[in-house]
């Protein structure tokens, strides 16, 4: 369990570098100006279309600063305001453009501005003059500046985000699942057996007697817990060495004798607490009623 919240961890700390990075603020937005000079030559291929030109060219969009772009054609044309509002307005929103912005249009010769109106994100603040007058055959550069910071419009929720947020919904789902099976089998993890005043830990090969630690090697951890399985009962002296050395292939002489030496060495401190030679037959691990505290 603990490996599967390393690897999610990992996963979420990689989610949220993404996030952040994916939403990090940019000054200067490439991909909002390609999407202007998208929408402004097909503005001026639509102009040119409904003055019944199909062959002069619409030039190179320019950009005259980090807001201000501009339309220039390759032959004259005469200018149709309602036409020029509505073509402006349907491919900025087919471009998702901001919907703030000004238009002018700008005699190329004199360089002065015959035709202007404003859009707003409010339609209260919208300034369209002079529908239905036209400008009549002439050089013309439409201008656009958009007055604001340029922002892509995103739904509220941008997809990195909504990753982030599912990630950390697990997260709190697999933390509060983790915790629950610490509380719920604290005492699998720390499991031993009692032999008097001490805890006998079997699988960490030790003792605990007052917060002491007290270490068994694997061959007294073994004949220990035969004991322990067998407490104030005789256990032959045949079975112990068959179960800790004759079952794995090793044969002693009189090892038994020296490991249980130091298994009574273990226990000096506890009165209560003998492993008695039972002569001829074997040992017995006693432990008095009133060995308890």
């Amino acid at each position: 369990m603990k490996v599967v919240l390393y690897i999610y961890s990992a996963l979420f700390v990689f989610a949220l570098s993404f996030a952040v990075i994916k939403n990090e603020p940019k000054n200067q937005d490439d991909t909002f100006s390609n999407r202007v000079k998208v929408a402004l030559r097909n503005t001026g291929n639509t102009l040119l279309l409904q003055t019944r030109d199909s062959s002069s060219l619409v030039l190179p969009i320019i950009q005259n600063g980090p807001h201000i772009f501009q339309l220039t054609f390759e032959m004259e044309l005469p200018i149709v305001p309602d036409s020029l509002v509505a073509s402006v307005e349907r491919n900025f929103k087919a471009m998702n453009l901001p919907s703030d912005y000004l238009v002018e249009v700008v005699d190329c010769q004199q360089n002065e501005v015959n035709y202007s109106y404003a859009v707003s994100d409010s339609e209260e603040r919208n300034i369209v003059p002079c529908l239905g007058r036209n400008l009549p055959m002439n050089c013309y550069s439409i201008h656009v500046i958009f007055p604001k910071p340029t922002v892509v419009k995103e739904s509220k929720l941008s997809a990195p985000w909504y990753t982030l947020v599912v990630f950390g919904t697990l997260g709190v789902g697999l933390f509060f699942l983790v915790k629950r099976k610490e509380t719920a089998e604290p005492q699998n993890a720390l499991a031993y057996i009692p032999i008097g005043n001490y805890a006998f830990y079997t699988d960490q090969n030790k003792l605990v007697k007052d917060g002491a630690d007290i270490q068994l090697t694997a061959k007294e951890t073994d004949l220990l817990k035969i004991f322990a399985d067998n407490i104030n009962q005789v256990v032959s002296r045949d079975q112990l060495l068959k179960e800790v050395w004759e079952n794995k292939g090793v044969f002693v002489g009189r090892s038994l004798d020296t490991f249980i030496s130091k298994l009574r060495k273990k226990f000096k401190d506890e009165d209560h607490i003998n492993l008695i030679n039972v002569h001829g037959v074997g040992y017995k691990l006693e432990i008095l009623k009133d060995s308890k505290k």
